[in-house]
C-alpha cells in the first residue's frame, strides 16, 4: 500500500511518520520502532513485516520514528516519553476522517513492543495490542497485560531477550494468543515472510 509522509505533534516536539490507508472508512492501526540507541527507526524489517499483516488486513497504519529518531525531533526518553510518542500518533492516525474512531490496533516490535503496551492500556480507542519479540527478558509486563484488551504475541523460539519459557507465562498470565516462530532469534531476519503471515493470523483470528 502507499504511504504518505506526515508530520504529528507530540507535545511540543514534531514527529515524522508515514501513513497509508485504504479506500473506504478502516480501522487503524499504529507500529513502533525497536530501540532508537540501537539503531532501530520505523525503516526497520519487523515493521515492515507487521505493516504487510495490517494492509492485507485492510488497516489504515501509521509507523513513524520516536523523539530523537531521523527527523523527529526531541532526544530519547527512556520509554516514558515514547510512550507520549505512541499515544500522538494514534491520535493523529484517528484524526483522520476515513479512520474508524476506536478498536484500534497499537503494534511493536521489541522496545517498541514495550511501548505499545505501556501506551496501548491507557487508551481506550486500543481495542488490541499486538507486541512483536516483546523483551520480557528483561522487564516484568505481567502488571500491564492484565488489563482486559486483546493482546497477541509473537516471538522466536531463539530470541534470548524473549525467552520462550517467559512468554508463553506471560500469555497463560493474561490470556494472550501466542504464536513461537521456529528458528527465528530477536531480529527475524529470513523470517519477515513468516511473521507477516502469523501476525495476519493473530489478529484475524
Amino acid at each position: 500500500m502507499k504511504e504518505e509522509p506526515v508530520a504529528f505533534a507530540s507535545g511540543e516536539l514534531k514527529l515524522e511518520g508515514l501513513m497509508a490507508k485504504p479506500a473506504g472508512t478502516a480501522r487503524g492501526a499504529v507500529v513502533c520502532h525497536p530501540h532508537p540507541l540501537y539503531g532501530g527507526s520505523m525503516y526497520n524489517n519487523v515493521v515492515e513485516a507487521a505493516l504487510e499483516a495490517l494492509w492485507k488486513l485492510g488497516f489504515a497504519t501509521l509507523r513513524f520514528n520516536f523523539r530523537g529518531v531521523g527527523a523527529s525531533e526531541g532526544e530519547h526518553a527512556g520509554g516514558v516519553g515514547e510512550a507520549d510518542d505512541a499515544k500522538a500518533a494514534l491520535r493523529f492516525l484517528l484524526s483522520q476522517p476515513t479512520v474508524a474512531k476506536n478498536d484500534a490496533i497499537m503494534a511493536g516490535y521489541s522496545f517498541g513492543a514495550a511501548v505499545a503496551m505501556r501506551a496501548g492500556v491507557e487508551l481506550k480507542e486500543v481495542g488490541t495490542i499486538a507486541a512483536i519479540a516483546l523483551p520480557v527478558g528483561m522487564s516484568d509486563f505481567s502488571t500491564l497485560a492484565t488489563n482486559g484488551k486483546k493482546i497477541v504475541l509473537v516471538a522466536g523460539d531463539r530470541d534470548g531477550y524473549c525467552p520462550q519459557r517467559a512468554i508463553t507465562e506471560l500469555a497463560q498470565t493474561c490470556g494472550a494468543r501466542l504464536e513461537m516462530i521456529d528458528g527465528a532469534d530477536h531480529f527475524f531476519s529470513g523470517y519477515e515472510n513468516i511473521l507477516a503471515k502469523e501476525i495476519g493470523d493473530l489478529l484475524r483470528a
